[in-house]
């Protein structure tokens, strides 16, 4: 993989495992007070889903390629990162809030996996 392609992946990667981390191990009303005031709209349940899904979809950008096993993994996880990301991004424009930053992850998760499905060189 080339060296901006990797840093690209893993400043990605980070991104979503802070963020799903947080979700796992902070309460609904942490997370509110540290201003992600979306959680009133986002049932407990899925927002812990959603954590898994963020920390599951970082590990799968990084390791297949670390491993050289599974490489398939990128891909779907970059589309399913993207999708999750658009969907927070209407959710935030929804909530009159701002939306920039879901909305650039989206774009590069989706980049990423185009890039991959591709057979640019991962």
């Amino acid at each position: 993989m080339e060296i901006w392609l990797w840093v690209v992946t893993a400043l990605l990667a980070v991104v979503f495992l802070g963020s799903g981390t947080s979700k796992l191990v902070k309460s609904r009303q942490a997370l509110y007070d540290a201003g992600m005031t979306y959680v009133e709209d986002v049932h407990p349940a899925a927002l812990k889903g959603i954590g898994v899904l963020e920390v599951a979809g970082a590990l799968a950008l990084v390791l297949p390629p670390v491993l050289e096993r599974g490489q398939q993994a990128v891909p779907a996880a970059a589309w399913a990162l993207a999708v999750m990301m658009l969907v927070a991004t209407a959710l935030h424009v929804r909530r009159r809030e701002p939306f920039v930053v879901p909305l650039v992850a989206a774009v590069v998760a989706g980049t990423l996996a185009v890039l991959h499905a591709t057979g640019y060189p991962l």
